[in-house]
């Protein structure tokens, strides 16, 4: 039986995007300490999803997120604020939260999609800022 509306896609250009993560290289971004898969970029909304490795002691400095961003745990622990994230453990974190130091208890391994930047700060000022830009430039600066 047909339908009664047209569903076909209003841009015929739209495509799906596979990221076969094991055959995506680790990008090391603090030596020995932490590793990224860059798995998705979404350039036209800023949101982005990736593969974190973390290896155990590595604390990440106090941030902002500035949109919204999930994460699920595939291996090992973190201390996120109070708490401890374990295997299978997801977190959904609002657009507007801060962090203290984020500490990896274990080498881990995360899968983390965020829909905008983050932004790093110390005591006195801004120290860094993180989203889908540096995670493109990230990517090309090992493809060549």
């Amino acid at each position: 039986m047909p339908m009664s509306q047209d569903i076909s896609p209003v841009n015929s250009e739209l495509v799906d995007h596979l990221a076969r993560s094991s055959q995506v290289q680790w990008i090391e971004t603090r030596p020995g300490q932490t590793y990224v898969k860059v798995l998705w970029l979404g350039s036209e909304t800023g949101r982005w999803a990736v593969l974190f490795k973390w290896r155990k002691g590595y604390v990440a400095p106090p941030h902002k997120h500035l949109s919204a961003a999930h994460t699920f745990v595939l291996s090992g622990r973190l201390r996120v604020r109070d708490g401890i994230l374990e295997p299978g453990d997801y977190v959904y974190e609002p657009n507007g939260m801060v962090h203290e130091e984020t500490t990896a208890l274990e080498d881990t391994e995360y899968l983390f999609i965020c829909d905008g930047p983050v932004l790093f700060f110390d005591d006195r000022e801004i120290t860094g800022y993180f989203g889908w830009e540096q995670l493109h430039q990230l990517r090309e600066s090992i493809s060549g």
